[in-house]
C-alpha cells in the first residue's frame, strides 16, 4: 500500500487579504485628495509664473519697439525673440492671456 503525504497548503487566509485591502483603501483615501489639491495648486503657480513671464516680455517689447503690443498679444506671439514656443495658455482654464488696455499687464 502506498502512503501519500499531504502537505499543508501555503497561502493567505481570507482575513489577511481583507486586512491588506482595507489598509490599501485607507491609504488611497488619504493620498487621492492630496494629489488633486496639489495638482490644482501647481496649475495656479504655473499660471502666476506665466503671467510674470508675459509681463516681462511685454515690457521688453515696449522697450525694443516703442509701442505696446496689442491686447490679444498676437504681434508678440509671432515674434520668436519673445516666445520661441508661442505664448503659453492659462493652465487653469486653457484660455488665452489678454492684456489690460490701460495697465498693459496680463489680466
Amino acid at each position: 500500500m502506498v502512503k501519500f503525504k499531504f502537505r499543508k497548503r501555503r497561502g493567505f487566509s481570507l482575513m489577511e487579504l481583507l486586512a491588506v485591502v482595507t489598509i490599501l483603501g485607507i491609504i488611497a483615501a488619504i493620498i487621492v485628495p492630496r494629489v488633486t489639491v496639489s495638482n490644482d495648486m501647481a496649475k495656479q503657480k504655473v499660471n502666476s509664473h506665466n503671467k510674470a513671464t508675459i509681463n516681462a516680455a511685454v515690457e521688453r517689447y515696449y522697450i525694443d519697439k516703442g509701442v505696446w503690443p496689442v491686447n490679444n498679444l498676437s504681434d508678440i506671439g509671432v515674434d520668436t525673440n519673445y516666445f520661441p514656443d508661442g505664448i503659453p495658455k492659462n493652465p487653469v482654464d486653457n484660455s488665452a492671456y489678454q492684456l489690460n488696455a490701460t495697465t498693459h499687464r496680463v489680466q
